[in-house]
Order: structure tokens, then sequence, then C-alpha cells
């Protein structure tokens, strides 16, 4: 267990985040100001987001502290197995790594939509 704590942002929390939602906020600005907190964009979830709000990419990716994780070959395989991109590539970039030995959490709005998946969860919604 490391000391680090690496969140990946879904679709609903990256609109969340354009609308003011604080819990939202404040884990942005924890990202950006506290080290060992690390936040992360995954680009399917980017262009959902942007469907739902339009800007929301740009605004996310300008976002400093925040990373924006690439469908790379590894992860477009993983996902290929899906019915989903953004959840799939979710998941997929949710499981431990080198980098991120325990794994990532989710923070979304809505958390039963990941009932059923194997990833925790940080639920915005509150």
């Amino acid at each position: 267990m490391t000391d680090s704590l690496h969140v990946i942002l879904d679709a609903t929390a990256m609109v969340a985040a354009g609308t003011g939602n604080v819990l939202a906020s404040r884990l942005m600005h924890r990202a950006h100001a506290v080290p060992g907190w690390f936040l992360y964009a995954p680009a399917c979830a980017l262009v959902e987001a942007d469907r739902t709000r339009p800007g929301t990419a740009e605004h996310i990716a300008a976002m400093p502290g925040i990373a924006v994780l690439e469908l790379d070959l590894p992860a477009a395989l993983a996902i290929a197995r899906d019915t989903t991109w953004a959840p799939a590539q979710i998941e997929y970039a949710a499981r431990p790594t080198p980098e991120r030995p325990d794994g990532a959490v989710v923070a979304t709005v809505v958390a039963q939509s990941w009932q059923g998946r194997k990833v925790r969860v940080l639920d915005l919604s509150s």
C-alpha cells in the first residue's frame, strides 16, 4: 500500500466539475496542490463528457494536475471486449500498474452505474 491517491474521473465527474460540484472542485484542487494526489481523465470519458456538456473536454484538459489518459493499444484491446468505451477504459485504467500499485479510485456522480465492475468508487454526489 502506498501513500499516493490515484483518482480517475468518469464523464459524470467531469461534467460536475464544470458545473460547480464542490466535491469535484475540491478533488481537483487537492490533485494540483497536494503531493501524492493524482487525477486522471481518460480520453474516452472526455469525449463522453463533452457530448453531454460541450466545452468540458477542453476545460478538463487545460486543468493543471489532471493527466489525460490516451487510448493506447493495450487500452484499446482491453476495451474492445466491452460494449461501452468510456467505462471500459476507466475500468482498465483503474487496475494496478507499476505506477499505481494500488490501482485507482473512480470519481463519479452516479455511483450505482459502477455496480458490477471491478473498481473502487468515490461518490461525488453528496
